[in-house]
């Protein structure tokens, strides 16, 4: 069956590409949202640079996790996250760009006829808030942000889930959890946007989302019959965590959309967060009586980078490098209390993506200032005096933990009914690189 399956998936997407011509024409007239271009090539070529960055954050993350999980479980892991590049760039043309900026349906999704195939995401024109740039490099760019979310979520079930039953999961996710998510937060007529939720990189749509699937994952598949596993090589997380780093410039920085001062504003946010998370997170394990690690300094960077992203763009340096130590510390002790003898999410995704960005959000309705961004108004953050910011933050985080984590619940059942997520025992012992891939290190 699923042979049969995966020939009609790839024979009906080559059909359609090959005749698109005949039900997908470029668009005479400008929608919703859509301007005239006013090309800059400053902050094209910048925004090129930018949404190539992202994109090496995936397989940076396939070797943070990759590096994480026992030998037998490498490959797999690794191939996890490699496979959402494939996957969701496929689905981003097709359909899932329209859902996330597509004319609007009530605020919560895009109306994806608008935007199937690309249809009308030309080179010629802009999207609204990035009108300086192709709004095809502004697709292309979002594409690379919805890429990295499912593979974000894998290293809560690593090391015991079916592949084929990650793909499904990762295709349903991205229509439906992501795209309405992304829609309500990023696009003017969505939901959170106008409430004036401020998220400049993602920390509902990409780390909470992600963060909350994770958890819904790990309790839905159960534990590993074994926890405790030597991580195969912390080589490879020292090497994804340089490359994670690296590309969260082109994350952060690149949500700009221009090649201007708040870029460069961005950019420093993000390297002050990262550098004191990792020196907050190590410095704290040795005030608990651990070893400072080469795993905990990686684990508090990537906390930091995920604590700034929704901030960078609104906060201050000094106040960036407030938010690395506190989300460090928050999602260490988190990572300590964590009843992992119940809930076995492997690799901590939901304490330091789930939790990095929910505090990311909070201290950014504390810190976010007008000063360093215009678009944050007259409802500055806590700190300044004003609580408007904080509690529309707040209220945005609630609803989003609520839905990103009933909803993934909801998907791990609606998989698993169709086709079973869990390998069985033998399998599992045997590891996932032979018994899924027939490969091994």
């Amino acid at each position: 069956m699923r042979k049969i399956i995966l020939s009609v998936i790839l024979i009906t997407i080559l059909l359609l590409s090959i005749f698109s011509i005949s039900f997908v024409t470029e668009s005479k007239t400008l929608g919703a949202h859509v301007v005239e271009l006013k090309m800059d090539t400053g902050d094209t070529a910048w925004m090129v640079v930018a949404t190539a960055f992202v994109l090496l954050m995936t397989p940076g993350l396939g070797f943070f996790y990759g590096g994480m999980v026992g030998k037998k479980n490498v490959i797999s892991t690794m191939l996890q996250s490699f496979m959402a590049m494939v996957i969701v760039t496929i689905l981003w043309v097709v359909i899932a760009f329209g859902l996330c900026f597509g004319p609007s349906i009530g605020g919560f999704i895009g109306d994806p006829t608008s935007n199937i195939f690309f249809q009308g995401v030309s080179a010629n024109t802009a999207w609204e808030l990035a009108p300086t740039i192709p709004f095809i490099l502004f697709a292309l760019f979002q594409a690379k942000f919805a890429i990295i979310t499912p593979a974000l979520i894998t290293g809560a079930f690593a090391e015991r889930v079916r592949f084929w039953a990650y793909l499904l999961f990762m295709v349903l996710f991205i229509l439906l959890i992501y795209a309405p998510l992304c829609h309500m937060t990023w696009h003017p007529d969505g939901m959170f946007f106008k409430w004036g939720v401020l998220d400049f990189a993602g920390g509902t749509v990409v780390h909470m989302s992600a963060g909350w699937a994770a958890l819904a994952g790990a309790i839905f598949l159960g534990k590993r019959k074994v926890q405790k596993v030597n991580p195969a090589r912390i080589t490879y997380v020292l090497l994804g965590t340089g490359l994670l780093w690296f590309g969260w410039f082109g994350f952060n920085a690149g949500s700009a959309v221009g090649a201007g001062s708040l870029a460069a504003q961005a950019l420093g946010t993000t390297t002050v967060a990262a550098a004191s998370a990792a020196m907050a997170w190590v410095f704290l394990d040795k005030i608990l009586g651990h070893k400072l690690s080469a795993m905990g300094a990686c684990i508090g960077a990537v906390v930091g980078l995920v604590a700034i992203t929704p901030a960078a763009g609104f906060v201050s340096i000094p106040h960036a490098l407030a938010i690395g130590i506190i989300a460090a510390v928050i999602s260490n002790l988190v990572v300590s209390k964590f009843p992992k003898g119940k809930i076995d999410d492997a690799l901590d995704v939901f304490a330091c993506h789930g939790v990095g960005g929910m505090v990311g959000m909070l201290l950014t309705g504390v810190f976010a200032s007008n000063t360093v961004n215009s678009v944050v108004g007259d409802n500055q953050g806590l700190i300044f005096g004003d609580a408007t910011l904080f509690l529309t933050q707040l209220k945005a985080l609630v609803l989003v933990s609520i839905f990103a984590f009933v909803a993934s619940y909801a998907l791990f059942f609606i998989v698993n009914k169709i086709t079973p997520l869990r390998v069985t025992e033998e399998k599992e012992e045997l590891g996932l690189d032979i018994s899924q891939h027939g490969e091994y290190l």
